[in-house]
């Protein structure tokens, strides 16, 4: 009996646990869900978290001293004369050992911190780009599979629709109102709905697959939720274009060119260097100990740094310009999207509210002309597909809408993070 019960609690909790691993298994994705998963299974995003790692670690050093050198020998050895050969017999002779530091000018330590700074700021604008390129993609994915599953759901519901013109066109049939054909013709019509499904359901088949390139077996699981919605505002967009992800990167890009350009005007400024030098002699002569200082001498600026100014500052003057050409056609193109969301807007609320209602009362007059005789089936099943193409019609425009949206959004409305 004990053993009985055992078995059946055992059973039990062998159930309880499937239930549990089926509950984690048919997890639904939502639209944030699937931006989460895309940004934290994204290998670029990792790259580029690298790079900023590896140019952060780059600041220290990069205004630091050179490291010190030492110096080991003989100075005055003696080659010939009575001396030669000998490293005490000459009162000039000594062995000897010094340390010196060279120390590059202020200027051009502060512009080689500035390089290294720049460079990681140039990174942080990179990783930037690829996290709204990220969730750019896997936005678009998800908007893709849903859509399609919405496309699917309104074939569906004309199931019904053709399950009741099948009993009517029998109906018409049997009275003798209609020709035997027509029973032809609407079945007809129920293959033709089976195969948009069919290209549909493979449509969707495929956005699943491109949905996985971002968030893995999470692509399998059902989408929970519809998209969001993002609050357009042309004036508060435009004063963000210096957002925009390219133009980001391209002030970072010019930040490193005005820093080497720094660089380059530090050289015509002298370096300077300290050495201290012990030297042992013989215990005759005593030992020694020296000093001095060095400094570099840029006498030949005209065709050493001179030439590298120029350079560097035609770099700056290239990338300026380039910032200035893409700012105005970031305006442009902010201009032809805000007048594509707008124009996608009243197309959608014109076929909402106007042509759907045409289309649907069409359907209702052809039908009831039918019902009394004085239509034919063919006109009833010209207006269903245009109904059809209405229904699918308001999906693509939402679906345009909202990915323009979308875009203008993670360009435009998220701040560069640190």
């Amino acid at each position: 009996m004990y053993l009985h019960r055992y078995h059946v609690l055992f059973g039990w909790l062998i159930m309880g646990w499937l239930g549990m691993a089926g509950g984690v298994h048919a997890s639904s994705l939502s639209f944030n869900d699937a931006l989460a998963i895309g940004v934290q299974n994204a290998p670029e995003l990792a790259a580029s978290m690298s790079g900023i790692a590896s140019a952060r670690e780059l600041i220290e050093p990069a205004d630091a001293l050179p490291d010190p050198r030492l110096s080991l020998g003989v100075t005055n050895y003696p080659v010939s004369g009575p001396d030669r050969g000998s490293l005490t017999d000459s009162m000039m002779t000594m062995q000897r050992i010094g340390l010196s530091q060279s120390i590059p000018n202020g200027a051009k330590r502060h512009a080689r911190k500035a390089i290294a700074e720049a460079e990681l700021g140039n990174a942080r604008a990179l990783r930037h780009v690829v996290h709204l390129m990220v969730h750019h993609h896997t936005a678009q994915a998800w908007f893709k599979r849903y859509y399609l599953e919405r496309k699917l759901e309104q074939l569906d519901e004309l199931d019904q629709e053709n399950r009741l013109l099948t009993t009517t066109v029998q109906a018409q049939i049997a009275s003798g109102s209609a020709p035997l054909t027509d029973s032809v013709l609407a079945r007809q019509a129920v293959a033709e709905l089976a195969d948009r499904r069919d290209a549909l359901e493979s449509e969707r088949i495929a956005a699943i697959a491109e949905l996985r390139r971002y968030v893995g077996d999470a692509a399998d699981e059902p989408l929970e939720g519809t998209p969001p919605s993002f609050a357009i505002a042309p004036e508060a967009l435009r004063t963000r274009l210096k957002r925009y992800p390219e133009v980001l990167a391209l002030s970072a890009q010019t930040r490193i060119a005005e820093a080497r350009l720094a660089e380059a005007k530090a050289e015509k400024r002298p370096d300077w260097g300290v050495e201290l030098a012990y030297q042992h002699r013989d215990e005759r002569y005593g030992d020694m100990v020296s000093a001095q200082v060095s400094f570099d001498l840029p006498l030949f600026s005209g065709s050493r740094q001179d030439p590298t100014i120029r350079a560097r500052q035609h770099t700056v003057e290239r990338l300026q310009f380039e910032y200035d050409a893409l700012l105005r056609e970031q305006m442009s193109e902010l201009g032809h999207q805000l007048a594509d969301y707008a124009a996608l807007s009243q197309q959608l609320n014109r076929a909402q509210t106007t042509w759907l209602d045409l289309a649907n009362q069409k359907v209702e007059l052809q039908y009831a002309a039918y019902k009394n005789g004085q239509s034919t089936l063919d006109a009833i099943l010209a207006a269903r597909r245009e109904l059809i193409d209405q229904r699918l019609r308001i999906i693509d425009l939402k679906q345009q809408r909202d990915l323009i949206a979308m875009q203008l959004h993670f360009s435009y409305g998220e701040p560069m993070n640190e």
